[in-house]
C-alpha cells in the first residue's frame, strides 16, 4: 500500500472516530489500537517510493522552521553582490547555545504564494553565489558553516544558464571542498541533483529518516533510463536514494529519527533531537586542528565510490 492510500485510509479511521460517542469507550479504543497498529505496520515496510512521496509532503517541516526552532539571533543577510538576492537559498549569522555559526539552506514555501516566491526551492546562480559568500565570510571570522538541503535541484531555466547555473555550482563544489572551519550539511526533504550537492560537501552528512538524497529525481532517471518517466516508481528502486541506503555506503554519517508518519506529524520531536545532537557535533569538532579536519574531509570524499569486487 502506497503512503498516499494509507493516508486516505488513516483519514477514514480518524473520521469514524470524530462520529462516535465519547460514550462507546471500547469502540473508541478498538479503532485507535488499529490506527496504532496500522500506522506502525505500514510505516516499517516502506518502499523507496514511500520515502519520496515522504520527503515531498507539502506539510513537511520547511528550513526556515528548523532555523527559527533551532538556531537563537539569526540575522539573514541577503544577495550576491553580483545580480540580486535569490530567496530559494536563505542563509545568514545564527547562536546555537554559545556557539556563533553561519546557516545556509534551500527554501521552500508553505503556500503556493510562498512556494512561487522561493521558485518552489529551486535556485539561481545568484543563490549559489549568496550561499559561497556566506561560507567564505564565515571562514573569515572562523565560523561552522551548517547548511540545510531541501531542493529538487537548480533551476534548469534558460536564464539561469545565461548567468552561469554551472559555474556557480562547480565553484560552491570546490571551494566548500577546502573551507578550514567546520562543516555539515542536512539533508531534511528533498536532495536533488548538484543542486542539493552545491550544499553537500561537507565534514558530515545527516539525513532525516524519510528524506531522500539522488543524482536527479525518480521522474527525470526514468526518463533517461527507461525511456519512460512514468515508470519513475521503479526508478527510485534502482536509485538507492534513501537514507539507510546512504548510510550503508558511507555516504553519510547519520540518521536523524522522525515520528511514525514523518517530520510533518510532530516538528517539535526532530527539532529537539536535532538541535542536542547539533550542539554535541560542535563541541566535538573543536577537538581536532585545521589540518586533521581537511585530512579527515579529504579521505571521506576520496573514499566515496570505492567497489570491493572480492566481496561482491
Amino acid at each position: 500500500m502506497s503512503i498516499l492510500d494509507l493516508e486516505a485510509k488513516i483519514a477514514e479511521i480518524q473520521a469514524r472516530l470524530d462520529e462516535i460517542s465519547i460514550e462507546n469507550h471500547a469502540e473508541v479504543e478498538e479503532l485507535q489500537q488499529q490506527l496504532r497498529l496500522y500506522k506502525t505496520r505500514a510505516y516499517e515496510n516502506l518502499t523507496a517510493w514511500d520515502h519520496v512521496t515522504l520527503a515531498r509532503h507539502p506539510k513537511r517541516p520547511k528550513a526556515r522552521d528548523y532555523i527559527d526552532y533551532i538556531f537563537d539571533s539569526f540575522i539573514e543577510l541577503h544577495g550576491d553582490r553580483l545580480y540580486r538576492d535569490d530567496e530559494a537559498i536563505i542563509g545568514g549569522i545564527a547562536k546555537l547555545g554559545n556557539q556563533v555559526v553561519t546557516v545556509i539552506a534551500h527554501q521552500k514555501g508553505n503556500t503556493t504564494a510562498e512556494n512561487i516566491k522561493c521558485n518552489f526551492g529551486m535556485p539561481h546562480p545568484e543563490g549559489y553565489r549568496k550561499a559561497l559568500r556566506l561560507m567564505k565570510q564565515a571562514e573569515k571570522f572562523n565560523r561552522p558553516v551548517i547548511t540545510f538541503i531541501d531542493t529538487p535541484g537548480a533551476y534548469p531555466g534558460p536564464e539561469a544558464e545565461e548567468r552561469g547555473q554551472g559555474h556557480a555550482i562547480a565553484e560552491c563544489l570546490r571551494d566548500m571542498s577546502s573551507l578550514k572551519v567546520p562543516t555539515l550539511s542536512i539533508v531534511i526533504g528533498e536532495g536533488g541533483s548538484g543542486g542539493a550537492l552545491a550544499l553537500g560537501v561537507s565534514d558530515q552528512i545527516w539525513m532525516l529518516q524519510y528524506a531522500i538524497y539522488s543524482i536527479l529525481s525518480p521522474e527525470g532517471f526514468a526518463s533517461i533510463l527507461y525511456k519512460d518517466g512514468s515508470r519513475a516508481k521503479e526508478a527510485a528502486e534502482v536509485m538507492k536514494l534513501t537514507a539507510n541506503h546512504y548510510l550503508e555506503m558511507g555516504i553519510i554519517e547519520r540518521i536523524i529519527k522522525e515520528p511514525i508518519g514523518g517530520a510533518h506529524q510532530f516538528p517539535q520531536y526532530v527539532f529537539d533531537q536535532l538541535k542536542s545532537q547539533l550542539e554535541e557535533y560542535l563541541t566535538q569538532t573543536q577537538k581536532l586542528s585545521t589540518k586533521q579536519m581537511l585530512a579527515k574531509r579529504y579521505r571521506k570524499y576520496r573514499s566515496i565510490g570505492e567497489y570491493d569486487h572480492f566481496n561482491r
